[in-house]
C-alpha cells in the first residue's frame, strides 16, 4: 500500500471494469477509501447487477485496502447523490470523485433514433453531472476536493458515434465551467481523454498507434486527485495519455477575426470571410480523406 492519496475518500462511477476499476483499484493502493459504482450493464446497455461493483470491493480489501460498492444509476439524480451519501455515511466526506462510467450505441447521424441518442448521452454527460452536483455541494463546504471527468480524443467529432462525440465535448465544457465556478472554494476539475485498451476501445475501427493500459490512465488520475496536483494548482485542463505519453489539450480560444465596415451583407461575407477570416482545419477529416485516398490508391489497377 502507498500513500499518495492517503485519507482521501474518492468515488468512482463505471469502476467494475477496465479503466475506472484500474482507477478504483489504484486510488486504493495509495491509501483511499473509495467509493465503487457501477450500475453493471454492458456497453450496449441492458439489465443491471451489482456484481463487478461488489467483485472490485473484494480485490480492495483483499490487497488490505477499504471499499463499498453502490450499483445505482447515475443518469438519475437520485442516483448521483447516492454515491455522494454512501461516502458520507461510511467515511464521513468526499474528497474526489472520478467519472468514468459509459455506453455505446454507434450509428451514423442520418440513422440515429432518441433510443440510441439519450442513453449515450444522459449516461455520459449527465451522469457526470449528477456526481458533480452532489459532490461540489460538500466540496464547496469543506473548502476542498477534486472532480474528474472522463472525455476522449473523439470531442473533436467522430463518423458513427455523434451521441458520444457530443457527450464528451460536453464534458470538457462541464469540467471547464466546475473549475471557473468552483475555484474560489479550493476545488479542482479536470477531464482525461484516455487511450487504453478496453471494452470501448475495441470499438474504434482503425489502429491506434499511441496506446496503453488502464492501469496508466488509473496512474494519471491518481496524480489528480492528490495533493501534489492541488498545490500546482491544476483545474480547467484536459490530459491525454496514451501509453508513455501525456499530452494538453488547448484551451478554446478565438483564431482569427476581421472587422467589416459598415453592415455586414451576404455578398460582404462570401467576399470577405474565406480570404480574411478564413477556417480552421479539421485534423480528423484530414485523416478520413487521406484514408479514403488510400484505399482508393490500392484499388487502382497497375499501369
Amino acid at each position: 500500500m502507498g500513500n499518495f492519496l492517503a485519507g482521501k475518500v474518492v468515488a468512482v462511477t463505471g469502476a467494475g471494469r477496465g479503466i475506472g476499476r484500474a482507477v478504483a483499484l489504484a486510488a486504493a493502493a495509495e491509501g483511499a477509501k473509495v467509493v465503487v459504482n457501477d450500475y453493471g450493464v454492458s456497453i450496449e446497455g441492458g439489465e443491471p447487477s451489482s456484481e463487478v461493483a461488489e467483485q472490485v470491493v473484494k480485490e480492495i480489501e483483499a490487497a488490505g485496502g477499504t471499499a463499498v460498492a453502490v450499483a445505482d444509476d447515475i443518469s438519475t439524480m437520485a442516483g448521483g447523490q447516492r454515491i455522494v451519501d454512501t461516502a458520507l455515511a461510511e467515511y464521513g466526506r468526499i474528497d474526489g470523485v472520478v467519472c468514468v462510467a459509459g455506453i455505446l450505441r454507434e450509428r451514423m447521424l442520418f440513422n440515429m433514433s432518441e433510443e440510441e441518442w439519450d442513453p449515450v448521452v444522459a449516461t455520459h454527460l449527465k451522469g457526470t453531472f449528477t456526481v458533480f452536483r452532489a459532490a461540489s455541494a460538500v466540496m464547496r463546504k469543506q473548502g476542498a476536493g477534486t472532480l474528474i471527468g472522463f472525455t476522449s480524443g473523439n470531442h473533436q467529432g467522430s463518423v458513427a458515434q455523434a451521441n458520444y462525440s457530443a457527450a464528451k465535448g460536453g464534458i470538457i465544457s462541464l469540467v471547464r465551467s466546475a473549475a471557473l465556478g468552483l475555484n474560489k472554494y479550493g476545488v479542482t476539475a479536470n477531464a482525461v481523454a484516455p487511450v487504453a485498451r478496453t471494452r470501448m476501445s475495441a470499438n474504434v475501427p482503425m489502429e491506434l498507434k499511441e496506446i496503453g493500459s488502464a492501469e496508466d490512465v488509473a496512474a494519471l488520475v491518481t496524480y489528480l486527485l492528490s495533493d501534489r496536483a492541488r498545490e500546482e494548482k491544476i483545474t480547467g485542463q484536459v490530459y491525454t495519455i496514451a501509453g508513455p505519453k501525456i499530452a494538453v489539450w488547448a484551451q478554446p480560444r478565438e483564431l482569427r477575426a476581421g472587422y467589416a465596415d459598415g453592415a455586414w451583407t451576404p455578398e460582404k461575407i462570401a467576399d470577405f470571410l474565406p480570404g480574411t477570416v478564413g477556417t480552421d482545419p479539421m485534423p480528423m477529416l484530414a485523416q478520413l480523406e487521406a484514408m479514403a485516398a488510400a484505399a482508393a490508391a490500392k484499388d487502382r489497377p497497375n499501369a
